[in-house]
C-alpha cells in the first residue's frame, strides 16, 4: 500500500485496501481476546477472595469463549472464494405444493440466518409457485466469509410432516435444493462467450413497485452448453437486471468448473465421488416427533422452530469442522 503506484489500479487498490481492513479487525480481535484471556487468571484469584465477583468472572469466561469460537471459526474459511459475497439459491424438488411450500421456508430460514449473522441481503428474485410457495428464489448475502458460511447449507434439504395441502392430512416428504455460489469479483476468472447464451425479458412479478410490474424489466439468460438458467427482477432497469444476471451466471459456472475439477481428482485417485452438490444433507422431521438432523456430521435437535426461525449456527459450525478435519 506505500508503493508508490499503488493507486494506479484502482480497482486492485480498493481490493488489497479492503484485505488490509479485513485482516487489521482479525488482528485486533486477536489481540483484545489475548489480553482479556491473560487477565482471566487475576481475576479468577481475586474471585476466590472476594465471592462478590464471581459473577464478573463467568460473564469474562464467556464472552472469552464467545469470542475464541468466533476466531476458530474464522480459521476454517481459507478457500480462493470463501471470504467474499454469497449467491443463494432455493429450488422446490419433488413433492408438488408441499415442496414450494417447503422451498419457501427454507428461503425464509437461509434469509433470517444470514441476516442475524450481519450480512446484507438482498432478495434478487423470486418465481411464486401456483397454489403456495416458491418454485425457486435467489438473494445475495454480502459481508465477511459470506461465501465460506453459506456453502455450509449446499445441497437438498429433506421435510417430512403432515400435508396442509392434502384434505386428507397425510404425511409428506417434499424436498428443496440450496445452490450456493460465490460472486466473482474478477469478470475475467470466467469467460462467457455471447453466442452461448440465450436472453429473454419478461415482466416481474411480486413486490417491485408499478414500474416493474408494466415493463419488460426482468431478464432471464440460459446458458446453452450447461443448460444453467439465472434470472433477476429486482431492479427497475432492464440493464441492470441483465448486469447481475451475468454476474450470478459467471459464479454457477465457477463452481460447476471447480466441481468438476474436484470430481476428476477423486476419479484419478480412484476415491468414491461425493460431490455433495445435489445430496441430501439435512432432514426436518414435523411428524410423528420433531428433530432436525444434519446428515454429514450426526448432528441434531429437537427444537425445530427454532432452526426454521434461523438457527444454524451449530449445524454449519460442525460441518465445518468436519471438513476442515477431512482435509487435513
Amino acid at each position: 500500500m506505500g508503493a508508490e503506484d499503488f493507486w494506479q489500479d484502482s480497482e486492485r487498490a480498493a481490493a488489497v485496501t479492503a484485505e488490509h481492513s479485513r485482516l487489521q479487525r482479525r488482528l485486533e480481535g486477536f489481540g483484545a481476546l489475548r489480553r482479556d484471556a491473560d487477565d482471566l487468571g487475576a481475576l479468577a484469584e481475586m474471585a476466590l477472595e472476594e465471592p462478590s465477583l464471581q459473577p464478573e468472572l463467568d460473564e469474562q469466561i464467556a464472552s472469552v469463549e464467545s469470542r475464541l469460537a468466533a476466531l476458530e471459526e474464522q480459521r476454517l474459511f481459507s478457500g480462493a472464494h470463501d471470504a467474499g459475497d454469497a449467491l443463494v439459491s432455493v429450488n422446490a424438488g419433488a413433492g408438488g405444493t408441499d415442496a414450494q411450500d417447503w422451498a419457501e421456508m427454507v428461503l425464509r430460514m437461509e434469509m433470517r440466518w444470514a441476516e442475524r449473522r450481519g450480512f446484507d441481503v438482498q432478495l434478487l428474485e423470486v418465481s411464486p409457485g401456483e397454489e403456495a410457495g416458491i418454485k425457486s428464489a435467489t438473494f445475495r448475502a454480502s459481508g465477511e466469509n459470506a461465501y465460506g458460511l453459506l456453502a455450509a447449507e449446499r445441497g437438498v434439504h429433506r421435510l417430512v410432516r403432515l400435508s396442509p395441502f392434502d384434505s386428507a392430512h397425510r404425511r409428506q416428504t417434499s424436498f428443496a435444493g440450496v445452490e450456493v455460489a460465490p460472486v466473482v469479483a474478477d469478470a475475467g476468472e470466467v469467460e462467457i462467450d455471447e453466442d452461448d447464451l440465450l436472453l429473454d425479458t419478461y415482466r416481474a412479478s411480486g413486490a417491485g413497485g408499478q414500474h416493474v410490474n408494466k415493463t419488460d424489466s426482468a431478464v432471464r439468460i440460459t446458458h446453452r452448453p450447461t443448460g444453467i438458467v439465472v434470472q433477476c427482477q429486482n431492479e427497475r432497469s432492464q440493464s441492470s437486471n441483465r448486469a447481475t444476471a451475468m454476474s450470478m451466471l459467471r459464479a454457477k459456472l465457477l463452481v460447476l468448473r471447480e466441481r468438476e475439477r474436484e470430481e476428476e481428482i477423486a476419479r484419478a485417485k480412484g476415491e468414491a465421488q461425493d460431490v455433495n452438490f445435489g445430496s441430501q444433507i439435512r432432514s426436518y422431521v414435523l411428524h410423528p416427533y420433531t428433530m432436525v438432523k444434519d446428515h454429514r456430521t450426526g448432528l441434531e435437535t429437537g427444537d425445530v422452530e427454532r432452526v426454521l426461525g434461523g438457527d444454524l449456527d451449530g449445524f454449519a459450525r460442525a460441518y465445518l469442522l468436519a471438513a476442515a478435519a477431512s482435509d487435513r
